[in-house]
């Protein structure tokens, strides 16, 4: 991982160019489905394929950073994207991820913010807003769209991401997807749960877990014996 520190920026003129760049989402701020041709969609990431080794810059603990998907083999990786920087939903749902990043960790995983913004946007985000301030995990930029194209989230029409949420194994493997409408903030606490779920039957294969479960709570094991059972 590759890691540039800075100790001091043009602050002025870097707010100046953020705001023109940040005027369309400000204003144009759109609930839009994303409309994707059947080869795109093809080529969409699937549940139980290893993810590809992106590359892709990150603000992080006050340092820009050139960081890959490799970078967290060997833990949980939790990719969170969101439309952008300076807007809305998206402060309330990476502050709540902050606010758990602690006990994600407990549980072996790494959280990834992921938007078409840049780094510099989320440094100048990061500075200025008291609920970004708290945020302690890496802050991927996505200005391309490469992350947000390949994981099915990107809306053509704004260059803007989805809500999306992809849960990536130890060994790089999709886990979980969850994509939806922007208007709809998500739940850390839930995502955390399923971080543990997907733990948990990945140590006991034999067995499953019913509907919000939690450790400690009782799992299944598919067989005849329950058919018609449950």
């Amino acid at each position: 991982m590759k890691s540039h520190s800075f100790n001091r920026l043009d602050k002025s003129s870097l707010y100046i160019n953020l705001t023109i760049q940040n005027l369309f989402v400000f204003f144009n701020y759109k609930l839009l489905h994303n409309k994707k041709s059947a080869q795109e969609i093809n080529e969409m990431l699937k549940i139980g394929q290893e993810v590809p080794d992106f590359k892709f810059d990150v603000y992080h603990n006050n340092e820009f950073k050139q960081m890959k998907l490799s970078d967290t083999r060997g833990k949980w990786t939790v990719l969170l994207f969101y439309p952008a920087d300076f807007t809305f939903v998206c402060p309330t749902e990476l502050e709540e991820a902050a606010h758990y990043y602690e006990e994600f960790k407990k549980a072996g995983a790494e959280i990834i913010s992921v938007s078409t913004d840049t780094k510099y946007a989320h440094f100048a985000w990061h500075d200025s807003s008291k609920a970004i301030g708290k945020i302690k995990y890496p802050m991927a930029a996505d200005p391309t769209g490469t992350l947000c194209k390949a994981f099915g989230t990107y809306i053509e029409e704004d260059g803007l991401s989805l809500r999306g949420t992809f849960i990536i194994d130890p060994d790089g493997i999709l886990k979980t997807i969850d994509i939806h409408d922007n208007s709809i903030g998500r739940s850390s606490k839930e995502i955390l749960r399923r971080v543990k779920a997907a733990a948990y039957v990945r140590q006991h294969p034999e067995q499953v877990c019913p509907a919000s479960w939690e450790p400690g709570d009782k799992t299944l094991v598919p067989g005849e014996d329950l058919v018609g059972k449950i």
